[in-house]
């Protein structure tokens, strides 16, 4: 079969981009109403290795620490207890160093929470999930948490990146709950998701696979949203 996506993908990004640009923003005291108990705010990777230092950080995706401390703060503030950050620690063995360089080993700082996240007054109280591949519930006691606690049926995620380990967590939960045929919130905040960009120039001079990061971002948020996710532009 023949493509040729620089002529016939050409209405689609536009659409894409019609899409994102009326993503619109939502209440977050709207969403947790009176039953805060009801709802969990979790962080996908929002540590130092990917925003602040290592070989797979970058300054595009450490813009999204402090936007991603505020709403925990907030939502602190607004009741919610149930907060989580899954976190790549990985083992110096993992496979996933046959497709990415290692980072975020375990026991190194690439591997802790931002500084942004760790100065919260509540950090200590935050559940903390260890994962060594780019899904929260496969290998991790994520799933067991969600089971102690059969109380949330509303879950806001936030992360990097948008097209890997957010887009499995997001997924993951809406997958889970399609499979067993009940009811759960996926809540997806555009504002605090970002993911790495490699440019084309830069990926042929270095002998690695190109990554756009606007393409991705948008991409892979349009693709939460047609399997049932909420993706907003902002929680506000």
């Amino acid at each position: 079969m023949s493509i040729n996506l620089t002529t016939n993908a050409q209405p689609f990004l536009a659409y894409l981009e019609e899409w994102y640009g009326q993503l619109t923003e939502q209440s977050l005291a709207e969403i947790i109403g009176s039953q805060p108990q009801r709802v969990a705010v979790i962080s996908i990777d929002v540590i130092n290795g990917f925003c602040v230092s290592g070989p797979l950080a970058s300054a595009r995706v450490g813009r999204i620490a402090k936007p991603v401390a505020d709403l925990f703060r907030r939502a602190h503030i607004l009741g919610i207890r149930n907060l989580v950050l899954t976190q790549d620690t990985h083992d110096p063995s993992a496979p996933e160093f046959s497709v990415y360089p290692p980072h975020c080993l375990k026991g190194t700082a690439e591997s802790e929470a931002v500084d942004e996240l760790k100065e919260l007054p509540f950090y200590d109280s935050i559940k903390i999930v260890e994962k060594n591949s780019i899904n929260s519930t496969i290998g991790t006691d994520f799933g067991a948490w969600i089971a102690a606690h059969p109380q949330i049926d509303t879950f806001i995620v936030v992360g990097d990146c948008t097209d890997l380990c957010t887009y499995q967590a997001a997924m993951s939960l809406r997958l889970e709950a399609n499979a067993g045929n009940f009811t759960r919130r996926v809540i997806v905040s555009a504002d605090e998701v970002d993911t790495f960009d490699t440019p084309v120039a830069v990926a042929r001079e270095l002998g690695i696979r190109a990554h756009d990061a606007d393409l991705h971002h948008v991409l892979f948020l349009h693709h939460m949203a047609i399997n049932g996710i909420e993706v907003v532009a902002k929680l506000v």
